[in-house]
């Protein structure tokens, strides 16, 4: 379980930043919402998944509410996933 939320972590990280950086980009300075129509989807479920996986986790770590809180609260700050990895997860 652990090595699957590894992955969704990174792969969540990787679309918010995607989608916070050329997406934006793409959205605002070339008046062109494809980009944010077509990863925003992909992102919000594995956004969802990650929050799904992390209280999954919550038991198999031993984590206490507040390690959770944190794990929850990385995945809405740019590279915060990847702190979680680092940190919690090695």
């Amino acid at each position: 379980m652990k090595n699957i939320f590894r992955v969704v972590g990174f792969l969540e990280g990787v679309s918010y930043l995607l989608l916070m950086s050329l997406g934006l980009y793409y959205k605002y300075a070339l008046n062109d919402p494809s980009f944010v129509k077509g990863l925003g989807m992909p992102h919000g479920v594995l956004f969802m998944l990650y929050l799904v996986l992390a209280v999954v986790l919550k038991k198999e770590m031993q984590w206490n509410f507040k390690t959770l809180g944190i794990v929850c609260l990385a995945s809405v700050i740019p590279f915060g996933t990847f702190y979680v990895d680092k940190k919690y997860l090695k």
